[in-house]
């Protein structure tokens, strides 16, 4: 008790009137005298990584059609060279999540954030002076392995800067910067050829690495390596100049010392490391088994499918659609909490693969007098009257996937560790998410051929019911939560 009564000392310095009932009151006393202003900034800066990530995405989709009709036989792309140019950023992705564990706990969040700037713009560097088919996937692989670090190191950084009432909102923020980054690529893929579309693809890694030199590195990561004077003074720029970061500061440290220095292979023994290491990583599987990163990769090829004759601009609409509800989500994330958005998120998904798989079952027939005359008026094929069903499906589960099994499973990775077992773990989720995109994106042609593109859809319908599931039985709600709270649900006897 003698370390609650020193909080409730620091607080009370500040204000005499404070109610000391429980650590609640504790709480909500520090966190009336919070100032968010360097905290945004500080999430602004971050969040520049995965906009490039975005970017990265985003470049295969209007690049591809392009190098596939180029007039230099150097670069074109065949089908199979193509399907590489897609899917081969996942490859260097999951060796980047495995890179940034690394990283974070040598060397600390900050630098780890700043070090992932260079392989971005080498990578685009290398497209844009590409000569052969070689140094467009040696890009690409680049662009990846940065990828793959800033998708493990930004939601780390903003979770361990953020109190709990915006923790929620700030990371959300990472997939909405994602979003924006495609969005932004797809659009400028109207207007610029492949090389153009690369150096614009370069700037906002260059920006992440000007910006970040005046960032702090993460209280946490100060505090787990014995540096409390420097994480007092990241605290102050973070939580503005009247809030006592001497009591969050002594609330943190009590957790790190509870956990021991270092991690060790025996602590996945602990309920409290083995928990949430299991749920990040079906968080993981099941985000990428929804066919999100297929869909996106091959935007343009998809709609070409369902005979959108403007491919390209229904992309922009897509990413556009994206954008508008992740920032919903980021909106609302705090109030509505994280495990009923993740509901609502896999219900909705369900329902538009299922329809999306019906609208090219139903292209895939040939009119015969079985079907439907409505299908059939003014002579038409069934296709030009359902176009509507796959415009339709596929807002529907942008809107879905934005509002939930986007922007949850990164932010739900960033919460749930240890902050010892948090670098090894997070890259575990990490390999896990790139070497399922890899999987997915890869085989998506085939999975297209040999089920048929309807069978491919009903079959991340069924992945999205599995994941609405999986949700109601096992994910906690971290909702207005500590870090050190969440830590604690994990200790419990409470199963995950």
């Amino acid at each position: 008790m003698d370390i609650q009564n020193e909080r409730r000392r620091l607080l009370d310095g500040e204000e005499g009137d404070e109610d000391p009932s429980g650590l609640m009151s504790e709480q909500e006393a520090y966190l009336s005298k919070v100032k968010n202003k360097n905290l945004f900034l500080a999430t602004f800066a971050s969040v520049l990584g995965p906009m490039s990530f975005g970017f990265v995405l985003g470049y295969s989709s209007p690049a591809i059609p392009e190098l596939s009709r180029i007039s230099d036989p150097r670069l074109r792309l065949n089908d199979v060279q193509a399907s590489w140019f897609g899917s081969i950023v996942t490859v260097g992705a999951a060796a980047g999540g495995l890179l940034g564990g690394w990283m974070v706990e040598k060397i600390g969040r900050k630098l780890s954030l700043m070090f992932c700037s260079l392989p971005y713009v080498f990578g685009f560097t290398v497209i844009i002076a590409a000569q052969n088919v070689w140094m467009l996937h040696i890009g690409r692989v680049l662009t990846g392995l940065a990828s793959g670090v800033t998708s493990l190191v930004v939601p780390l950084y903003i979770s361990e800067m953020a109190h709990e009432r915006v923790r929620g909102m700030l990371g959300s923020c990472v997939q909405l910067m994602v979003v924006l980054g495609i969005m932004g690529v797809y659009l400028a893929g109207l207007f610029l050829d492949w090389r153009w579309l690369a150096i614009c693809s370069s700037i906002p890694p260059t920006l992440l690495m000007v910006c970040m030199c005046f960032m702090p590195e993460t209280p946490r990561f100060l505090l787990s390596q014995g540096k409390r004077r420097e994480a007092e003074e990241a605290l102050r720029f973070l939580r503005g100049p009247d809030a006592p970061v001497e009591w969050e500061c002594a609330r943190i440290e009590d957790a790190c010392d509870e956990q021991g220095s270092s991690f060790q292979m025996s602590d996945l023994k602990d309920p409290g490391v083995y928990k949430p290491l299991i749920i990040g990583v079906m968080l993981m599987i099941f985000q990428q088994m929804t066919g999100i990163n297929a869909i996106m990769f091959y935007a343009e090829t998809i709609f070409e499918q369902a005979h959108f004759k403007e491919s390209d601009l229904a992309s922009v609409i897509v990413g556009t659609i994206q954008v508008i509800f992740t920032g919903v989500a980021a909106l609302i994330m705090d109030k509505a909490g994280r495990k009923i958005l993740l509901i609502i998120s896999g219900v909705a998904m369900t329902i538009s693969t299922t329809a999306f798989g019906v609208y090219f079952y139903l292209v895939s027939q040939k009119p015969t007098i079985t079907v439907p005359t409505i299908w059939l008026m003014a002579g038409s094929e069934p296709h030009v009257d359902l176009a509507w069903l796959a415009l339709v499906s596929m807002a529907v589960f942008i809107t879905g996937f934005a509002l939930g099994w986007g922007p949850i499973p990164w932010l739900v990775m960033s919460e749930i560790f240890p902050v010892k077992v948090r670098g090894f773990a997070s890259a575990v989720c990490v390999l896990t998410n790139w070497s399922m995109a890899f999987i997915v994106t890869k085989n998506f042609q085939d999975m297209m051929n040999l089920l048929t593109s309807a069978g491919t859809f009903w079959l991340f319908a069924c992945m999205c019911t599995l994941n609405t599931i999986f949700t109601i039985a096992f994910i906690p709600e971290t909702k207005g939560k500590t870090l050190e709270q969440i830590e604690a649900i994990f200790r419990g006897t409470s199963g995950p």
